[in-house]
């Protein structure tokens, strides 16, 4: 063979077994299989190793990270295709928080209220109907007292009260949002009297029927507020129900210029009793007031309400006056009266703005007007004073809404 033949012919197998070269490269030639056969290989193990763990998904609530959560009925555990067989939560310093597993043991609850500005960790574990265990763990914050809000409310939860008690709450941060707070909050009467709130300031409703609570019925405040923006960025916390009752009807009249006070029950005149009302110069408010506080004996001090000696209004401090029952948050009571002559009831207005009573030192003999106005009285009944020559008394001063016409305390509702 030639050399130019030879040649020729070494560049054919070269070409060749370059074009070999570049198919071998750029096709699913058998390279390619073999790479499908180790995928396959791989999603063989992977499949059986999902078939090895656990098929129980577990949720926690609030999810993991959460920085403002509620602290009202928010924490929870729950599980999917199996059962909890342990669950803990604990605050960051370790202290435990007890719970209830429920009885198919699918959930988990806190049985104690969260704290606020707390954070909780929590951490559960599941198994599947084959015994094969899963876990999940989450932290979260409550929300801080600086971002949220409480009401404060009287009555308390099971009182007996009198037919003029209103239902008050008192929130500690200023709402803004008041149509969304008061919506959060219904009152209901078993009387079924319709009740209206009414916003006296940023943080104070009152609510009421038109006329006094019928006597004997039962009355149902609804807090939810939980999750509810009463301000920008500040939240409601509170989620329970509070039921009070209403007990016979009492009002009871003070009359200034008679120096009399009848005690009415359902209308009718059970008893009158001689009192001492304001002075000429200190006269007590006029209109319907509420007895919000009860104190078998309490401390006068007139500085506190702007009696002094320099003013030459008279200072007195009374360490310990009996039978002493709140009409304003001013300063207004109706009390017994142990330093004044008897000859004094019924006859002169010598108090600095009170309705005094007959009454002995130590508030021991209940044989006294006072002693028995006291027993016979209950928070939320009403004193109505009459004839003093002042002015009607504030309806935000104390419990004194009922100094509102119906318009004018329908007018302050914010629904």
């Amino acid at each position: 063979m030639t050399d130019s033949k030879r040649r020729r012919g070494l560049m054919a197998a070269s070409a060749l077994l370059g074009g070999v070269l570049v198919l071998t490269a750029c096709s699913g030639g058998d390279d390619a299989k073999g790479a499908d056969h180790g995928d396959t290989s791989q999603a063989k193990v992977d499949e059986a190793a999902a078939k090895k763990s656990s098929e129980a998904q577990i949720t926690i609530t609030p999810k993991d990270g959460s920085n403002n959560a509620s602290i009202n009925n928010s924490a929870a555990v729950t599980v999917s295709k199996g059962t909890l067989t342990g669950v803990t939560m604990t605050t960051s310093d370790g202290k435990a928080v007890a719970g209830q597993l429920s009885a198919d043991r699918t959930s988990w609850k806190p049985s104690v209220q969260l704290e606020r500005s707390t954070t909780y960790k929590v951490a559960a574990e599941a198994k599947d109907s084959a015994g094969r265990t899963a876990h999940e763990n989450a932290s979260f914050t409550t929300v801080s007292p600086a971002n949220s809000f409480i009401g404060s409310f009287t009555p308390d939860n099971g009182a007996t009260v009198g037919v003029g008690m209103p239902v008050s709450i008192n929130f500690d941060k200023a709402i803004a949002n008041k149509v969304a707070v008061q919506k959060g909050i219904t009152v209901t009467s078993s009387s079924g009297q319709e009740v209206v709130c009414h916003w006296f300031n940023a943080n104070r409703m009152d609510c009421r029927p038109e006329q006094y609570w019928k006597a004997g019925s039962t009355v149902t405040l609804k807090l939810a507020l939980d999750g509810v923006e009463g301000a920008s960025g500040v939240y409601g916390v509170q989620q329970k129900t509070v039921t009070f009752h209403i007990g016979r009807n009492q009002v009871s009249y003070v009359d200034a210029k008679t120096k009399q006070m009848k005690v009415t029950q359902d209308g009718k005149v059970i008893k009158t009793i001689p009192i001492s009302a304001g002075a000429p110069e200190h006269t007590t408010y006029e209109g319907q007031m509420v007895i919000s506080e009860k104190f078998k004996e309490t401390r006068m001090n007139g500085a506190t309400v702007g009696f002094t000696d320099d003013d030459g209004k008279g200072e007195y401090d009374i360490k310990d006056v009996p039978h002493a029952m709140r009409l304003t948050n001013s300063g207004t009571f109706i009390h017994g009266n142990y330093w004044g002559a008897p000859s004094v009831f019924g006859n002169v207005n010598t108090s600095h703005g009170c309705v005094g009573l007959q009454d002995k030192k130590g508030a021991g003999d209940p044989n006294m007007p006072a002693a028995w106005f006291f027993s016979n009285s209950l928070i939320g009944d009403v004193v109505v004073v009459q004839n003093t020559g002042d002015k009607t008394v504030s309806p935000d001063n104390g419990l004194n809404g009922w100094n509102m016409d119906w318009a004018q305390w329908k007018a302050g509702s914010a629904v």
